[in-house]
């Protein structure tokens, strides 16, 4: 009984420090924005109408060291902050800012309300940012870096919307020139039968503040299926 007590105390200890190491590990912000037209291209008559035609907001994500995204809060597997605003509660707090959330970060898919798009938003990236306990200035701040004209994907990408395929590498020198770091990419690949990657969203990476300001680097300037193609091949839409 008493070996079994020391070890569960081992086992909780353990857990312990690779929670705190894992916490320790959040340097940066991702800001993620969408772009309606490549997400809804396959299944229009699912997305909310009009189809927005500007970039709207993902998120706004606490990012490990390594590029990942810190993972959900838990509080047990990962107590990265204590007593943060559950997502209800959170998303009681967004009054003042609605109109704004409606416009800038709704939820594109009709069959899911923004109310929860939110909420989940909360749950795996709010509560485990630097406003745990204050999710109206977590989104605010979301909302402001998104309204910023320094970061409009219409203006740093280069281009314009078109059927002409972009080389992914051209859009993240644009962005380069324009913005001064490197984003990144996420493609989808939404037409079956052809092997066309779009342009899906547009990562910015921030320095770690509060509220996050200075640009940096991304670490990986493609996700994994922009890169599942042959350098050659990587061109993206952008519709």
């Amino acid at each position: 009984m008493v070996m079994k007590q020391l070890s569960a105390f081992a086992a909780a200890v353990l857990a312990s420090l690779a929670v705190s190491a894992q916490a320790s590990d959040f340097a940066f912000y991702k800001l993620s924005l969408i772009w309606p037209t490549s997400v809804c291209i396959s299944a229009p008559q699912n997305c909310i109408t009009p189809i927005p035609k500007i970039f709207t907001i993902h998120g706004l994500w606490p990012t490990l060291k390594n590029g990942t995204a810190v993972p959900p809060y838990d509080p047990i597997d990962n107590n990265c902050n204590p007593n943060p605003d559950s997502a209800g509660v959170a998303v009681g707090k967004l009054a003042p800012i609605q109109a704004r959330l409606q416009t800038k970060w709704p939820n594109l898919i009709r069959s899911v309300s923004s109310s929860l798009f939110w909420q989940t938003e909360w749950s795996h990236h709010g509560m485990c940012s630097d406003y745990p306990q204050d999710p109206l200035s977590y989104f605010t701040t979301t909302l402001n870096l998104a309204d910023d004209s320094k970061y409009d994907p219409l203006k740093v990408l280069g281009v314009q919307p078109s059927n002409t395929p972009h080389p992914i590498d051209t859009l993240l020198e644009n962005v380069k020139k324009n913005v001064g770091f490197y984003p990144q990419i996420s493609c989808n690949m939404p037409i079956k039968g052809t092997k066309q990657l779009y342009l899906k969203e547009i990562r910015f990476c921030f320095k770690r503040a509060t509220p996050p300001s200075a640009p940096q680097n991304c670490p990986d300037d493609m996700d994994d299926l922009c890169r599942s193609l042959p350098p050659a091949q990587r061109t993206v839409m952008f519709p």
